[in-house]
């Protein structure tokens, strides 16, 4: 008896792992971080770019993803099989040629608007972007959100980088919010209660079966449609 417990206890630890998403490592069941695509002047998505241009706003999208994704290959090597290092890596190879761009576009801004101190003001971005994907108490969201972000990444061919970075920063920030795994969010389950057929003798025949004019609920469909009450 306790083998077969045993056996399905397991059983159900398999069947709640199958029913969580197949990319997701640090969860049973993984909390939606998801948010659509942005324009990059959107509140809570990094620090303001007043008077920048589309041009620069996506600029400003992918530096951040990139200095999100940093963070993560620093951060999340407690759990190698999320793959944030090499992911990192491999976006700064392949993508060297559209990182540089958006990093030319950005510092064009700071000279633009930030005069004759542009330079300080550029590095203030640059750390204070960086530390804003700094987490602890949300780290588990983070760092898987970071993997599955970074191993988009590796997937999409030369040039598309920045596209990624609008379609996923929303989700990238809503991941540094503190969320424990969905298995332990509260659900709702309504169970339709049963009701009670009559107790007294005249309700039953000899072989204990209920007769069809004391039958309630599921009682009388199982009778009519059994055909065993007396």
């Amino acid at each position: 008896m306790a083998f077969r417990w045993l056996a399905i206890a397991a059983a159900g630890l398999v069947a709640m792992a199958q029913a969580g998403p197949a990319s997701a490592y640090l969860f049973w069941f993984q909390p939606s971080f998801s948010g659509g695509p942005v324009v990059g002047d959107e509140p809570g998505l990094g620090l303001a770019m007043p008077k920048a241009t589309p041009a620069e706003l996506k600029a400003h999208m992918l530096w951040n993803m990139r200095a999100g994704l940093n963070v993560a290959a620093l951060q999340c090597q407690f759990s190698p099989i999320l793959l944030t290092v090499p992911n990192y890596n491999d976006l700064l190879a392949k993508n060297a040629v559209e990182l540089n761009s958006a990093y030319k576009l950005l510092e064009a801004y700071f000279k633009r608007t930030g005069g004759k101190t542009w330079q300080k003001a550029f590095d203030q971005y640059t750390t204070k972007t960086y530390n804003g994907f700094s987490t602890m108490h949300a780290q588990l969201g983070f760092c898987e959100t970071a993997s599955a972000i970074g191993r988009d990444a590796r997937r999409l061919n030369k040039g598309k980088l920045t596209e990624l970075a609008l379609n996923r920063m929303r989700e990238f920030r809503n991941s540094l919010i503190p969320v424990g795994d969905m298995i332990h969010a509260r659900r709702h389950i309504y169970i339709p209660a049963e009701q009670v057929p009559p107790m007294n003798k005249q309700c039953w025949d000899k072989k204990e079966r209920l007769k069809s004019q004391c039958a309630v609920g599921r009682w009388g469909m199982a009778a009519s449609g059994g055909g065993t009450a007396g």
